[in-house]
Order: C-alpha cells, then sequence, then structure tokens
C-alpha cells in the first residue's frame, strides 16, 4: 500500500505543479483552490508512504513522478520541446525511479 500512496502523491504532484500555471499567481480562485487542494493531498500521502518506506527513496521516487509527469504534461499539452535529448534525461529519471523502486532499500 506505501507504493500506491506515493504513486498517487506523485500524481497529485504533477496536477499542482501544472495547477500552478493556471492560478496566474493565485489570482485565480478555482485554480488556486485545486491546486492547493492537490498540494495538501500530495503531502499527506507522501507522509502516509514515509511510515513503512526509506525517507530517500519515497523523496526521490515522488520528486521523479513530479518531474516526469509535468514534462510530459509540458510538451503535450503546452507544446514544450520533445527534443530527443531531453526525452533521453526524462528517460534516466525514469530508470532511477524504477531502479529506486526494484532494488532493496
Amino acid at each position: 500500500m506505501p507504493w500506491t500512496f506515493l504513486l498517487v502523491a506523485g500524481l497529485l504532484e504533477v496536477g499542482w505543479a501544472v495547477g500552478l500555471k493556471y492560478t496566474e499567481g493565485f489570482t485565480r480562485l478555482a485554480p488556486s483552490v485545486l491546486t492547493v487542494g492537490a498540494m495538501i493531498g500530495s503531502f499527506v500521502l507522501l507522509a502516509q508512504a514515509l511510515k513503512t518506506l526509506p525517507i530517500g527513496t519515497a523523496y526521490a521516487v515522488w520528486t521523479g513522478i513530479g518531474a516526469v509527469g509535468t514534462v510530459v504534461i509540458g510538451i503535450l499539452v503546452f507544446g514544450e520541446s520533445a527534443s530527443p535529448l531531453r526525452l533521453a534525461c526524462v528517460g534516466c529519471i525514469v530508470a532511477g525511479i524504477a531502479g529506486l523502486r526494484l532494488v532493496p532499500a
């Protein structure tokens, strides 16, 4: 269950990172409320995962999911660059996440 908490926490991190773009500096109410809600949910689920998982592993996986997910949304939704080098760097993050999940802590 802690890995599920961590996965959902990472996905919520993607949500709040992307949501920040829509808050326009927290001047728009609805996006701001949703973004703050995603932040709180992400932190609560990360805290639940940390009851069992090592902090170094959990934090690295959490930020990695957030980073990769935000880059993918940036490419698909905001038209950011999908250059081969950029995708290779994202692949390195994904490999790191997988490695941390597969290697015993």
